[in-house]
């Protein structure tokens, strides 16, 4: 409680001993510690995923290196990573608009 709050409700005034400051000072390296490590945790996944990154685009250079279309590479990882009867839905749709347009 603010010491403005204490006076307006008529409380003591707290003394704050030796003994209280070395419990506060503690308590707030421990914040500290923890958040700090939280921080590192999430500074190293962040340099995970920049490998994993680059690793990835290694990958698909040595795809297209090899002849393979990286573009289309790219949307069957997207399709896999999706339910196969939402896949099915939306290319039937698509080929129900195609042959609307006369495209197919």
């Amino acid at each position: 409680m603010k010491a403005a709050d204490r006076k307006r409700r008529g409380a003591p005034p707290v003394k704050n001993t030796p003994e209280d400051k070395h419990v506060e000072d503690q308590a707030y390296g421990v914040a500290a510690d923890e958040l700090r490590q939280f921080i590192e945790r999430f500074e190293q996944l962040e340099a995970e995923k920049k490998d994993a990154a680059e690793r990835q685009k290694e990958v698909m250079a040595e795809a297209k290196g090899r002849g393979f279309d990286t573009k289309v590479m790219k949307k069957i990882v997207a399709l896999r990573k999706r339910h196969r009867d939402d896949v099915a839905e939306e290319e039937s749709i698509l080929e129900m608009y195609k042959s609307a347009l006369g495209m197919a």
